[in-house]
């Protein structure tokens, strides 16, 4: 039977439908594969870099905080951790995960005037301002921003880097 042109629009029509109906699948197929999900236990843990002083693991979520564009990191610091005063050239923002980070401002370290953000806290610090941190306890942090992340200590000898 030869089919003729008007006998094929039916099937050309079902055809183009059923290509349509695939499409918001396949769309959010791709989105979901641009999508990022992490569970605790598929974080990887490494030595927190050599600008940071020894005993303080990291954890990249999204991004590379060492590059341009968006970041999210987690930090976990031992009890007893200690960040000397510092700046950074971004905004930088964090949200305590476990445990208490004790966060104070200015160019020395005054343990008894810093403030303690705890578990659910959040911090906003702009770029620029000089700042310290120290655990008590083994405390997790999640720190956010546009990269690069740097950390510059207001006192050169602070720097555990070997680059200084």
């Amino acid at each position: 039977m030869k089919k003729t042109p008007s006998a094929q629009w039916p099937l050309l029509a079902a055809t183009v439908l059923l290509c349509l109906g695939s499409l918001p699948a396949s769309a959010q197929d791709t989105a979901m594969a641009d999508m990022t999900m992490a569970n605790p236990s598929d974080l990887k843990w490494v030595d927190a870099p050599p600008g940071l002083p020894k005993g303080a693991k990291l954890a990249v979520l999204y991004g590379d905080p060492g590059k341009d564009g968006p970041y999210v990191i987690r930090l976990k610091a031992p009890g007893g951790y200690k960040v000397p005063p510092h700046w950074h050239t971004q905004t930088e923002n964090l949200t305590v995960i476990s445990g208490t980070l004790y966060l104070g401002s200015g160019d020395t370290m005054d343990m008894g005037a810093a403030h303690a953000l705890k578990t659910g806290g959040f911090h906003n610090l702009p770029g620029g301002m000089h700042h310290y941190a120290f655990t008590k306890t083994t405390t997790v942090v999640q720190i956010h921003g546009t990269g690069p992340l740097d950390v510059k200590y207001v006192n050169p000898q602070d720097d555990p880097s070997p680059k200084q």
